[in-house]
């Protein structure tokens, strides 16, 4: 062994022992409230990882689709033909608000669509509940963001997971959330002139 990978070596046992120490006090577990917010890209695609995890798993979860509208996407397509046994969909929204264009049409969707969402966060058997772009109808105020935050706080079951994907999270469901990520735009190919694809927007 060269002294170089000897160092090396040594430096990665230190860093694994001092790891190891801080590992063995997590020792808690919870239900999590989730944020994936921010101006880039793949906010709704890490939180559609997490769910295909839950099925991996075998652990029963549900998405409920606030914003997008009923066009076929891999994600949407791939669970309502394989796994409807074990993860509840529901696409709630008529597409995007400067599709539809119609602020009362759009609002009583979105309340139809938290309706549904804390039918299913109630339900204990369902280990994680997407709540796919409800950060856009909370800014839009079709979804009274004091009464999400209430709800969470006081009625959802203390091992569900609850994921809630979108730009613009409101600061008051950012305090409450035990994890946050915002997604920074960078570089987009939209800019470019390049319009969505299968198998990368959708």
């Amino acid at each position: 062994m060269t002294e170089d990978t000897e160092r090396h070596a040594m430096k990665m046992a230190k860093k694994k022992a001092a790891r190891d120490k801080i590992m063995a006090t997590k020792t808690d577990q919870k239900g999590l409230i989730i944020v994936h917010t921010g101006k880039g890209k793949g906010k709704s695609s890490a939180a559609f990882g997490m769910i295909f995890r839950c099925i991996a798993h075998d652990m029963k979860c549900a998405v409920v689709q606030f914003i997008k509208g009923g066009m076929s996407t891999g994600e949407r397509d791939l669970i309502l033909s394989r796994f409807t046994d074990i993860c509840d969909f529901h696409t709630m929204g008529e597409g995007f608000t400067w599709e539809t264009q119609d602020k009362t049409r759009d609002t009583e969707m979105a309340q139809a669509a938290w309706a549904k969402a804390k039918d299913l966060i109630r339900d204990e058997s369902n280990t994680m509940v997407l709540l796919d772009e409800i950060n856009i109808a909370i800014r839009y105020d079709y979804v009274s963001i004091a009464e999400v935050v209430e709800f969470l706080a006081t009625e959802k079951p203390p091992m569900t997971h609850v994921v809630l994907t979108g730009r613009n999270a409101h600061i008051d469901l950012i305090e409450i959330a035990d994890l946050v990520t915002e997604m920074e735009l960078v570089k987009h190919p939209f800019r470019s002139g390049i319009k969505a694809q299968i198998g990368v927007e959708y």
